[in-house]
């Protein structure tokens, strides 16, 4: 009798689904709210690109409050109302805007640019990337302080009363500078959102309570 042959069929096992490392959660500060402890922002600078080159002299010559002087800087200045803010346009494409008063307020702003542009035939495709480069907040601790005992006792100090009241604070392991005054009230600098604003006003008051130099 003649043998079958068998025929093995191969069989494709089925490769692992790569699974994408996530990335781990930026741990929130929990703070219990203080009276008078408060930051409210008063500048935000936002750095975009659209992806497309821009000539400048012929938005100096169609948009309305457009300022442009390559001899004296290589950007374009314009200035809007809705929302309220200023901006600098180059060449390659690359806006800086600030101003604004929110995150929100910023991307509105440069929405109303890519209209702008839209409007004299300067066609725009896709979102523009839009980074926070850096938030203004002004605030207090809640307290007064004695600047002439902070800046020996803090590292990351500079103090000349003689030419500026303020005493500036650099917070050690971040990007936060601080303006402090001898009322309590101070200037935050550096920060990226509005939480890390308000996390980095209870990070100092907490600070400047352990070297009891805070005042309720």
């Amino acid at each position: 009798m003649a043998r079958k042959k068998i025929s093995k069929k191969r069989v494709k096992k089925a490769k692992p689904k790569a699974v994408k490392k996530q990335k781990p959660a930026k741990k929130r500060l929990k703070f219990k709210k203080v009276k008078g402890v408060y930051a409210k922002t008063q500048n935000v600078v936002v750095s975009a690109s659209i992806h497309r080159d821009l000539p400048l002299e012929k938005l100096a010559t169609k948009l309305e409050r457009a300022e442009y002087n390559p001899e004296q800087f290589p950007g374009l200045i314009l200035k809007m109302d809705v929302p309220k803010a200023s901006a600098l346009l180059f060449s390659s494409g690359k806006i800086i805007c600030t101003g604004t008063k929110s995150i929100r307020e910023a991307r509105k702003a440069i929405d109303a640019i890519v209209k702008k542009l839209g409007s004299i035939g300067i066609r725009v495709t896709g979102k523009p990337d839009i980074e926070i480069q850096n938030m203004v907040a002004s605030g207090s601790v809640g307290g007064k302080l004695n600047l002439n005992e902070i800046v020996f006792k803090f590292e990351n100090t500079e103090y000349e009363p003689e030419q500026f009241p303020g005493l500036v604070y650099k917070l050690p392991d971040s990007h936060i500078t601080f303006l402090l005054f001898g009322t309590g009230k101070i200037v935050i600098t550096g920060a990226k959102s509005e939480r890390e604003i308000i996390e980095s006003v209870y990070i100092l008051r907490d600070q400047l309570k352990k070297g009891g130099e805070l005042r309720d």
